[in-house]
Order: structure tokens, then C-alpha cells, then sequence
């Protein structure tokens, strides 16, 4: 895809969004529930959208909140509901939308004190704390964000009382209920007004960050942290965990800085990324390029996203770590680093990450738990303790706490970046420089994903090649960047669940074929074990393989 000129170059006013009409849309815009555009429609991430395209308006969360209300009653869900927002403009009248909603029909409702904004690994912690050893009257949540999307976006999604995204059961159950909720001008929807329901009996403020603070001690080392006078600094990129990174540093006495406090809705002190928009992704260059530049001052950066669920690593010796090379990174120290962690515990990737998690697992003696794209089919390793570590291509990762317990069953970006510090003391070197080591002795992959524009009927190609059709079939017998394909998937190996597309293995590398579900275009992942020009020989044979 092209590179925008204004990649990596902060905005001007004029590229701002207009607050106030964001929010005039949002309450006064009324979707079509006859136009499929602007139904509700859950992703892997929950509902997605904007007001200004009516796909994220106040009668789409009044339907989903109800929506909750009457799964829950379902289910006898009948413990507090933790409800969070982060920092995007659309979040604090969907958070009031909610709450008056979950107000109206008896929930008890858990927010944070003073208003604050709450990351998603957070919720997912205190959903985990509370169901601890209880049988009954179990808690669930819901986050209100769009993650790492533009300023204009806004989110909604719901995680079940084993604190994880929700399972496509769960979700296609809440779309259901919320578009006849729409279609029937949300006639069984209940609400009281927003003052009346910050005051009810069901409404209760909570501590999440002292909560959370606190218990880090349980996943991390901050003791080597500390005693390695390590200097470190973060950029809560004006997201939902701005007001955690102080007390953590103040908590655990260890030297970082908090490097942007400011909470601003339009984003404006962010570097634009690849195509000119305004996001919040710590995995991109062009937004990163901020801490990159001074990254060198400190022993370890890092960065997380909006909702703090997706972590980036800046080191001192190489900049900004690619995603896969920090998972594998990660998985080598931390199997080998927590001593209570039980030999049998396996790592979890998704099928789209590097393969040079693979090898690390043969070194490390560990087994791998490859899934489809979606932190949500990690959920039952990581509750029950068979997982030790989760991570996905996209830089989101969880992991076990040191005494092998569940810490988050969504994905957690403080631990990750805490993590790089503890390593980095520990090791003596940051984790580029252990990432270079691993590769040394297992090989050096290149990686890439690219989003390739595509009709209705070049996605189809790919759903009939991920079948059982004779020109799926023919795939075995086919060559890919110049080698014969091995292995065909249209199935994860970990837990046999449908990956939605296909993926092609050769000796020397592989190729992922997915569509997406919202856009015209196919999400096409390769890596090769060669050089780039074997890499971008395996791009071009996929694309030749689906005719994009």
C-alpha cells in the first residue's frame, strides 16, 4: 500500500476532528437498521464505528446495553458488570449511554472512582479477582473502545465472566437482540436519565488502579528492575492508562518516566501513521516515531495503544521492535525465568505470527498452541493454566503470574512492557540485542503482512480455496516462492477452529490468505526464512494464487 507523505509528521488543526460534531451526531444521528451498514455488527474486537457514518451511535449502544441485560438474565450472570472507557471522544456519552441503560434494569455496575478511564486488561483483571474460587453471582464487564482507531471511532465490547473478548456464540447472541431492539425504534429498551443512574443503588465506584498497581508485583520482577537502576520511559499515548503510570513508578520506586500525560480527544500530538490517519498503534514506525527519536536516553521504551492492550518496544541499540521479534523474545526469557511455571505449560500464537516462535518453542522444549486470528481462542488455555504465554502478530500479549495463576484472559499491554524492563535488567542486554542472539543460532525471518484491495468475488476465491474444493485440493501439489508447498491449512492446529482463509507452508516460509469481514480487501501474511526477495516472491505467487 502507499506510503502517505504526511506518515510519521503530527497533524495541523485543519486534519482534527470536530469534537462537537462528533458528539451532536452521535446523539442526534439515527441509524437505518434497514441499511446493514449501520446495524450493529461485532467483529473480533466488538462493534466498531463512527457517528458521523451512524454506525456508533447512542440507539446502537442503548440496544447493545440492553442487549447485555437480557444475555445475562440468560445466563444467570448475576454479579457486578465492570464498566471502562478510554480516552477516544465518543466513549464518555457511550459510557453514560450504558450506564443508564444497566441502571434501568438492576445491574450492579462497577466504575471507576473519580470518573477516571479504565484500560481493557484491567477490567479483564478485576473480572478475574472477583469470580476467584465463586461458583455463582459471577461478574462480567464491558470496555467502550475503539483500541487503536482514529480519534472519530468509537467501540463497544463485552467480556463474559471468564474476563476474556467474548466468544461469536455470545456476540452473534447481543447483535441479534440489539438490531430487532433497533428495527423496533428500541421500544424494549429501558434507560433513566444519566444523573439518576450515577446515583443508584446498583451503581458502585471502584479502585480499579489501586487494584491493578498493586498487584503487579505478582507478574513482575520490579525488585531487579530497581536494583538495576534501569532508566526508563513510556508514552501512554493520551490513552486509558495515563493515570496508572505514575503510581506504578511511585509504587515500585523504579525510574520511569511518564512521557506525554495529556489527554486529548482530537490526538493531536500524535505522529500520523502510514496512510496520513491519526492512530494510536505503538507497532507502527510512522507513530512511534516520536519515541524512536529519543528512545536512545533510556535503557527501555515502550508505548501502548488506547485501551492499553497493545504494547510497542523501543530499545536502546536497535528502535523500534517489530511485534513478532518481541513475542519470541518474551516467550524465550519468560519460560526459562519463572521457576514455578510447570514444565507442561505450552505458548500461544496465532497462525499469522512468525514461525520463529516455532523454533524458540524447540529450543525452550515447549509445545505450541497455534490458533485463528482473535485473542478470544486463548481464553480457556490461559484460565485453566495450560498457557503460560499468549500473543498475537498485532502486539498483543498476556502471560501467566510468576506463581503460574491467570492474570488477564484479554490482552495486557503494561505487563508486556513492563516485562522488556525485567529483562533487560536481568539479561544485561534489551531485548533486540537477546532477539539478535536467538536468531544467530535459529535463523533470521522476514516478515510482512500487506492489505491487498479485492473484489466480492476475489474474497470468495479465498473462502472456496480454505474448503474442500478440487482447487483447494490442488494447492498441495502447487509451488510457492520457488519451493514445493508442504502443508496446507484451513485449520488452526492447536484447537482444529476454522482460520477463515488458507495458509500454505514450504520449507523456507509460508503464506496466510484471509478477507476481511468489514472491508473489501484480503489480509495476505508472509514470512520467509530467506531474504526479502523471497519474501516479496512469496507475496506476489499468493496474490496470483487469489487473482489480486
Amino acid at each position: 500500500m502507499p506510503i502517505s507523505p504526511f506518515a510519521g509528521v503530527r497533524p495541523t488543526d485543519p486534519d482534527l476532528i470536530d469534537v462537537d460534531r462528533l458528539l451532536n451526531a452521535f446523539d442526534n444521528e439515527k441509524p437505518d437498521p434497514s441499511n446493514p451498514l449501520e446495524r450493529v455488527q461485532f467483529g473480533t474486537s466488538g462493534h466498531r464505528g463512527s457517528s458521523l457514518t451512524r454506525t456508533f451511535n447512542r440507539d446502537h449502544i442503548a440496544a447493545m446495553s440492553q442487549a447485555i441485560c437480557v444475555y445475562r438474565k440468560s445466563k444467570g450472570v448475576t454479579g457486578p458488570l465492570f464498566l471502562g472507557f478510554d480516552t477516544h471522544v465518543l466513549s464518555v456519552p457511550a459510557f453514560e449511554c450504558a450506564l443508564e441503560v444497566f441502571a434501568a434494569n438492576e445491574v450492579i455496575v462497577m466504575i471507576a472512582r473519580g470518573g477516571d478511564f479504565t484500560p481493557t486488561p484491567v477490567i479483564s483483571h478485576a473480572i478475574l479477582n472477583f469470580n476467584k474460587n465463586r461458583a455463582d453471582a459471577l461478574a462480567d464487564g464491558v470496555v467502550i473502545t475503539p483500541s487503536h482507531n482514529p480519534p472519530e471511532d468509537g467501540g463497544f465490547k463485552y467480556n463474559p465472566p471468564h474476563g476474556g473478548p467474548a466468544e461469536k456464540e455470545i456476540t452473534d447472541f447481543i447483535q441479534r437482540r440489539a438490531n430487532t431492539s433497533l428495527e423496533t425504534g428500541l421500544a424494549d429498551v429501558k434507560r433513566v436519565a444519566y444523573l439518576t443512574a450515577l446515583k443508584a443503588p446498583t451503581t458502585h465506584h471502584k479502585d480499579f488502579a489501586k487494584d491493578y498497581v498493586t498487584d503487579l508485583s505478582n507478574i513482575i520482577d520490579f525488585d531487579v528492575i530497581r536494583n538495576a537502576g534501569l532508566k526508563m520511559a513510556v508514552d501512554p499515548m493520551g490513552g486509558a492508562g495515563v493515570h496508572y503510570w505514575q503510581p506504578i513508578a511511585d509504587l515500585y520506586k523504579i525510574d520511569l518516566t511518564v512521557l506525554n500525560s495529556r489527554v486529548d480527544p482530537t490526538f493531536r500530538f500524535m505522529t500520523r501513521d502510514w496512510d496520513g490517519k491519526i492512530r494510536m498503534d505503538p507497532s507502527s514506525k510512522f507513530v512511534m516515531k516520536s519515541l524512536v527519536e529519543i528512545g536512545s536516553r533510556f535503557d527501555i521504551a515502550f508505548a501502548c495503544d488506547t485501551d492499553h492492550d497493545r504494547h510497542g518496544i523501543v530499545t536502546k541499540s536497535e528502535g523500534l521492535m517489530p511485534p513478532n521479534h518481541y513475542l519470541a523474545t518474551c516467550i524465550a526469557y519468560l519460560f526459562t525465568n519463572r521457576p514455578e511455571w510447570s514444565s507442561n505449560l505450552k505458548i500461544g500464537k496465532t497462525l499469522v505470527s512468525s514461525q520463529i516462535i516455532d523454533r524458540v518453542a524447540k529450543k525452550i522444549g515447549r509445545s505450541v498452541y497455534e490458533v485463528p486470528v482473535g485473542f478470544k481462542w486463548f481464553v480457556e488455555g490461559l484460565l485453566t493454566g495450560q498457557l503460560g504465554f499468549a500473543g498475537e502478530e498485532s502486539a498483543g500479549a498476556t502471560f501467566l503470574r510468576k506463581d503460574a495463576s491467570v492474570w488477564t484472559t484479554d490482552k495486557d499491554a503494561f505487563v508486556p512492557s513492563l516485562l522488556a524492563a525485567e529483562m533487560t535488567a536481568r539479561e544485561e542486554e534489551d531485548p533486540a540485542q537477546i532477539y539478535a542472539g536467538l536468531t544467530r543460532e535459529l535463523g533470521s525471518p522476514v516478515y510482512a503482512r500487506i492489505d491487498s484491495p479485492a473484489t466480492l468475488e476475489q474474497k470468495k476465491r479465498v473462502v472456496q480455496l480454505s474448503g474442500a474444493s478440487p482447487e483447494s485440493k490442488s494447492l498441495s501439489n502447487s509451488e510457492l516462492g520457488g519451493d514445493p508447498v508442504i502443508k496446507v491449512m484451513t485449520s488452526a492446529s492447536g484447537n482444529s477452529a476454522a482460520i477463515g482463509g488458507v495458509k500454505l507452508e514450504t520449507a523456507q516460509g509460508w503464506v496466510a490468505i484471509r478477507p476481511s469481514g468489514t472491508e473489501d480487501i484480503l489480509k495476505i501474511y508472509a514470512e520467509s526464512f530467506r531474504d526479502q526477495a523471497h519474501l516479496d516472491r512469496l507475496l506476489s505467487d499468493a496474490k496470483k494464487i487469489v487473482g489480486v
